[in-house]
């Protein structure tokens, strides 16, 4: 929900810009939606085991079932008295001296406890010979209600739906999952040097990236964004602004923010009536950062640099949008693998890759050449967050890291 803010700021703090992005979250609401399309999707009720898990004695390997204590007394062979196959009702062994075949999934039969796998017999003339010594008492047999049981709390309430949880709301029979609603998103891009993916760009044109990039990245978060684009002409950028706007519950742009004669953007959105909360945080990349409201509409504009508007999306639109389906994003950390300098007086977000050795995970700079070097993402999987008091970092030393990947 929005907590009323007057904020107007210019060149604040990374965590005064956080802290009013965070203070600035929304309620969309919940819905119901088909299993498959709940993937990403946050769950807005807490989802119970209809019945025990697993629901009955199941046989957990292929091989023969029989009573341990015929083994224990020296019993090694046993007549084959049938099959029991997996999706198949109960069978009761009738001969404790005998057993049954059984396949994996299946229900152990009545008067069994402990299957042997067929990796450890012999089978011949219509009977199972034991050839290992060492059987153990309800070996191979996953117990009934081991796992959970009935009415025990399975996925909490504000859950991140990832295939692990669609596993369990299938096994449980919800066809349906009451997840978060996701806001309507627009992206924006800006600037009369970009051109659509499918064309040949002219000598001094750019393809349009950022605006795909984006897409994918609210994708991975459940969020089905459309894309539109704009040319640098005032009066048409406030024509298409004032259609958007109506349409989207969120707008995200990227460009036009900076000090260039044709950054229309920070004019227009006041123009229309968006409430400017900040422009420009002490922070590279992504300083020219634009954060506005419209009642409950909320305004993202990312410097168009591809790197900049790349590390915005990830450091303040992801736990803006988590935190408004009532998730808070997990803080972690990272040691710098090696020392590294930075002058300006600047929270750096610079560009690491991580590995992990020995449970610490390490990130080793590879900063590459600024904030328009887009293909330098692609070596990395994180931003170390540097502080902005200091120009000098140890190697050693923990920081906050932010993962993209």
């Amino acid at each position: 929900m929005s907590i009323s803010c007057n904020f107007s700021s210019e060149n604040i703090s990374v965590e005064q810009a956080l802290e009013i992005v965070l203070s600035q979250t929304e309620d969309f609401g919940s819905e119901k939606v088909d299993l498959p399309n709940s993937l990403g999707k946050v769950v807005k009720e807490n989802i119970f085991a209809d019945r025990d898990f697993p629901p009955f004695n199941r046989v957990s390997m292929d091989g023969i079932a029989i009573q341990f204590s015929q083994y224990n007394q020296g019993n090694r062979t046993f007549e084959i008295e049938g099959i029991q196959a997996a999706g198949t009702e109960q069978l009761t062994l009738e001969n404790p001296k005998n057993c049954l075949e059984v396949m994996t999934g299946a229900v152990l039969p009545e008067n069994t406890d402990t299957v042997i796998p067929y990796e450890l017999i012999r089978v011949e003339n219509g009977e199972a010979i034991i050839e290992n010594e060492e059987v153990k008492f309800h070996q191979n047999v996953h117990f009934q209600g081991l796992d959970k049981k009935e009415k025990d709390l399975l996925i909490p309430k504000n859950t991140k739906i990832s295939p692990a949880e669609i596993s369990v709301l299938a096994t449980v029979g919800k066809a349906q999952v009451e997840v978060s609603k996701t806001p309507k998103v627009a992206i924006i891009s800006t600037g009369d040097e970009l051109v659509e993916i499918h064309q040949t760009p002219k000598p001094f044109q750019i393809r349009r990236s950022n605006v795909h990039a984006l897409s994918a990245q609210l994708k991975n978060w459940g969020i089905e964004a459309q894309n539109f684009h704009v040319n640098d002409n005032k009066k048409l950028l406030k024509e298409s602004l004032a259609k958007i706007i109506q349409q989207f519950d969120v707008c995200i742009f990227s460009g036009a923010v900076s000090k260039g004669k044709f950054d229309f953007l920070p004019e227009v959105l006041e123009e229309l009536g968006v409430v400017k909360y900040f422009h420009r945080v002490n922070q590279r990349p992504g300083k020219p950062f634009w954060f506005g409201k419209k009642g409950n509409k909320t305004f993202f504009a990312f410097p168009g640099n591809p790197v900049s508007t790349f590390m915005c999306c990830v450091k303040y639109f992801q736990p803006w949008f988590f935190r408004s389906c009532e998730i808070n994003l997990k803080s972690e950390t990272a040691i710098l693998k090696e020392d590294y300098s930075f002058k300006p007086k600047l929270t750096y977000f610079l560009q690491v890759a991580t590995e992990t050795i020995n449970g610490k995970v390490f990130a080793q700079p590879l900063a590459g050449k600024g904030s328009g070097d887009l293909a330098n993402l692609t070596e990395c999987n994180a931003f170390l967050e540097l502080p902005a008091e200091r120009d000098h970092f140890n190697k050693g030393e923990i920081f906050p890291i932010h993962y993209y990947r």
